[in-house]
């Protein structure tokens, strides 16, 4: 007589073994996934009481470097120094401060670096000029490195005998090998 397995709910379903380790395991990963996204949620901002002055704002804050994050915007970083430097720059425009005054104060206190576009000045000469020269230096040394490798090759060109060896080698001629 032939012996049959039983068949049990767990062992018919997809799942791994009821009350087995990897399945609590993978159970606690999908929750865990799940709810990661949970972690980094953070307060909602509270909608502007004027959307002109976040307009404004946001419109000068787009011209300011992050001084933490050096390659942002102080409007596009949520670093806490740069929050503040927003908060400072709307209660200036509260007080009626123009923009240019709020870029004036800005400059004063942390330099031109804190300008995206930094103006033309003798100190700010080779950032503007920089990348023209450094552009000018590597095609200098591409065309010096390409003329010096054409008179390298004009240097080692063959002799009559050396070309009629290699002549004889590509035809097969056996002969020539022995020179």
């Amino acid at each position: 007589m032939a012996r049959t397995k039983l068949l049990t709910p767990c062992t018919t379903s997809l799942l791994p073994p009821c009350g087995g380790r990897e399945f609590l395991q993978a159970i606690y990963l999908v929750l865990l996934l799940a709810f990661a996204s949970w972690a980094n949620a953070g307060e909602a901002q509270p909608a502007a009481a004027d959307p002109a002055l976040e307009e404004r704002v946001t419109a000068l804050a787009t011209e300011l470097r992050c001084l933490v994050c050096q390659n942002q915007t102080l409007a596009d970083s949520n670093a806490p120094l740069a929050v503040d430097l927003r908060n400072q720059i709307r209660e200036r425009m509260r007080e009626g401060a123009s923009e240019r005054d709020i870029i004036g104060f800005m400059v004063e206190r942390y330099g031109d670096f804190v300008l995206y576009r930094p103006p033309w000045k003798t100190t700010t000469l080779l950032l503007w000029i920089g990348p023209i020269l450094l552009m000018v230096g590597g095609l200098a040394a591409l065309f010096y490195r390409l003329a010096r490798r054409r008179r390298e090759m004009a240097k080692t060109q063959l002799s009559g005998e050396d070309r009629a060896r290699a002549a004889a080698l590509l035809a097969g001629d056996p002969g020539s090998e022995k020179k």
